[in-house]
């Protein structure tokens, strides 16, 4: 095997796992994306994964691009397609044969309780993606303050404007920066 099939073949195995654990949404495969391509594989650093990451959230498109731009960086074009289809298929297969299960028995109770029980897990891995990214980024005191109170702000007004909160906490950032 050529070292660039090797590496397709690594971006398969980290990434459809991957692709099956993300319950909660793409944040949720943050930390583990991290330790495989920074610390285990040396893909890439840990600033360019924050900048990447920070590329995937600015771009328009599902957040998940990051693993796509990983597979650009370490394989090109091919990497790109691979990891793309690495993290997004698993998944969407899987999506497709439960929600085919869970229409035909929407009214039992093992199908609510799967559901509720779901929640917290979803919740809890977006925290953690959260506090990987809070780490690598440096971000400190002042970014856990600033998403703290910009969830508790969405809590308290849901439909409040997005782009209003992305304001006050850039503010709220300069601001406490300065003062921490």
């Amino acid at each position: 095997m050529n070292k660039e099939h090797e590496i397709l073949f690594t971006l398969v195995a980290i990434l459809a796992p991957f692709s099956l654990l993300s319950v909660g949404g793409g944040s949720a495969i943050i930390p583990g994306l991290q330790r495989e391509t920074v610390d285990v594989l040396n893909w890439v650093t840990a600033s360019e994964f924050v900048e990447m990451f920070a590329v995937t959230r600015a771009a328009p498109g599902p957040g998940t691009m990051l693993s796509t731009l990983i597979g650009w960086k370490v394989a090109g074009w091919m990497g790109a397609i691979v990891a793309t289809l690495s993290l997004m298929m698993p998944s969407a297969l899987l999506c497709y044969g439960v929600f085919r299960l869970s229409d035909r028995h929407s009214d039992k109770r093992w199908n609510r309780a799967l559901r509720k029980g779901l929640a917290p897990v979803g919740v809890g891995l977006s925290i953690a993606g959260s506090m990987t990214l809070f780490r690598l980024a440096g971000g400190g005191l002042a970014a856990a303050l600033v998403t703290v109170l910009s969830t508790a702000l969405f809590l308290w007004r849901p439909n409040l404007s997005a782009l209003v909160v992305l304001l006050v906490g850039a503010l709220l950032t300069v601001i406490l920066r300065g003062a921490f």
